[in-house]
């Protein structure tokens, strides 16, 4: 018998904005990189139609547990969605959309030595690397496409 667990920031929550987001504490997802003889490369996954905007690309992600930092909450769910996180690691900058005074969504663009990574849960139908300008030509989450130019530039620039 399978048991579901429910993690404590898991829910729907009313923003002071008038919106309904996913995340009771806020969200924050990670964009890996890691340099190839082709460049730089970006990890994307393209969500199920069980997750919300199923079939387009994205990166790993999701709600933030109470108490939990946004980088902490980003490379779990990453964890969760794709696979163990390579331990050596380079944060290399982020992303702040804070829409609401109660809600925001971090996304981390994190350099990995080597690529890594698979569908492992029911939210992830695949996981790619791809070079960075090839992202762009994707069908994109909403959230994630508003945030990947910044998201781009910052991988790019610290090549």
């Amino acid at each position: 018998m399978s048991e579901t667990y429910r993690r404590s920031g898991d829910g729907f929550m009313l923003c002071s904005d008038g919106n309904v987001r996913w995340g009771v504490f806020g969200a924050a997802g990670v964009v890996f990189v890691c340099d190839s003889s082709d460049g730089r490369l970006a990890m994307v996954q393209r969500r199920s139609a069980f997750a919300h905007e199923g079939g387009t690309w994205s990166c790993a992600g999701g709600a933030l547990d109470e108490g939990e930092s946004p980088l902490e909450g980003g490379l779990r769910e990453a964890s969760e969605e794709v696979g163990a996180v390579p331990q050596q690691y380079e944060v290399l900058g982020e992303v702040l959309f804070a829409p609401a005074l109660d809600w925001s969504y971090t996304t981390f663009v994190v350099r990995v030595e080597a690529p890594f990574g698979a569908s492992i849960n029911f939210e992830t139908d695949d996981v790619a690397w791809l070079p960075l300008d090839d992202v762009d030509r994707l069908p994109l989450h909403a959230g994630f496409a508003s945030a990947w130019p910044e998201l781009k530039e910052i991988a790019r620039g610290a090549a």
